[in-house]
């Protein structure tokens, strides 16, 4: 379904302008009729009395539309085009405007509903008849804001962990949103949830070895958590490809909440503090033997005092033990000879 914009349609303060003129003449008739004996008048008080009772059926076709706003029109069933920017317009006054998303409410800008998404949404306003009547069937052109809810999903190594995603999105074709899928707002959202599973599988939470995320055959060093512009643009592409036949454009995908899943939470945050020490003690290590050889330099430099290989082996041993202890070093003073 290609988009039709009907032009030259913003006739709508001329057209009630007429109309009023059409009441105010229909009353002075049935005046003049009350003022004259029966006869020559009698058609001009049917014609008021026609007016006064059909004149509002014009009224139908007026339509007002605010910036960024626009409607999809039928005739009978059959498209006959959309309005597209503010201005007072009129149509025919049989024409019925579309819009099956109009009672749908996702957690996004401008539309939301106590945190809820998607189908939770449309389920909570099918039961909401009398607030959703007066929904509008205009459809907005504005660029919104999607906040998906959590998900619990399996990263490539099985790890299950809690995602969320915003994705900015709006409406560029009002046909295809209207005609090409049933509900536009609920099929963006389930493609959502869908391209975050798909994308979110390829990747580890952290960098793991041996994994290849790209597709390329080769390990590389991609992950959830390091690697979010790059997971973000992927999903952003993902849904665009799946959305565009609804002629729905997605601007941007950005995550907004990832973490382990509580069931693993603990486990993994000792492994990132085993690892953290890890990293630590090897730092820790490499610097105390680096000042341990700067030591035994300067002292052999300085002749300061001639050292055998036993007493390089007790000096070295009581500066590591020192220097990578875990608490402050407590001295023993030896009076005595080593020997």
């Amino acid at each position: 379904m290609k988009e039709i914009v009907l032009t030259g349609k913003r006739k709508g303060m001329a057209v009630l302008l007429g109309i009023i003129a059409l009441y105010v003449l229909a009353i002075l008739g049935i005046l003049a009729f009350c003022a004259q004996p029966w006869g020559a008048t009698v058609a001009l008080l049917v014609l008021s009395i026609l007016v006064l009772a059909l004149g509002w059926i014009p009224i139908c076709g007026l339509k007002v539309l605010k910036p960024q706003e626009a409607l999809v029109l039928t005739l009978f069933g059959r498209y006959i085009g959309t309005l597209k920017g503010e201005g007072f317009y009129f149509v025919n006054p049989f024409c019925t405007s579309v819009n099956p998303a109009a009672k749908t409410k996702l957690n996004q800008s401008a539309d939301v509903d106590g945190g809820k998404n998607g189908i939770q949404a449309a389920l909570s306003a099918a039961n909401q008849a009398a607030s959703a009547e007066a929904l509008s069937k205009k459809i907005s052109l504005k660029i919104m804001t999607l906040n998906n809810a959590r998900q619990k999903i399996n990263d490539c190594l099985g790890n299950p962990i809690e995602i969320g995603i915003a994705v900015m999105w709006r409406v560029t074709d009002t046909a295809a949103a209207v005609f090409n899928v049933d509900n536009y707002k609920e099929y963006l959202s389930l493609q959502c949830d869908a391209a975050l599973r798909n994308i979110v599988r390829i990747y580890p939470y952290d960098v793991a070895p041996g994994i290849d995320t790209t597709g390329d055959g080769q390990a590389d060093e991609g992950s959830l958590r390091g690697s979010s512009e790059v997971v973000a643009g992927r999903i952003r592409d993902e849904i665009q490809a799946k959305v565009a036949d609804a002629g729905l454009e997605i601007l941007e995908a950005r995550i907004t909440y990832l973490a382990y899943a509580p069931e693993i939470a603990a486990v993994m945050l000792q492994r990132q503090q085993a690892s953290a020490i890890i990293d630590a003690r090897k730092m820790i290590v490499e610097g105390a033997v680096g000042m341990v050889e700067m030591a035994l330099e300067r002292l052999a430099e300085n002749n300061t005092v001639e050292l055998d290989e036993e007493r390089k082996a007790a000096m070295v041993s009581n500066l590591l033990v020192v220097l990578c202890g875990n608490r402050d070093a407590q001295p023993v003073v030896n009076s005595g000879s080593l020997y």
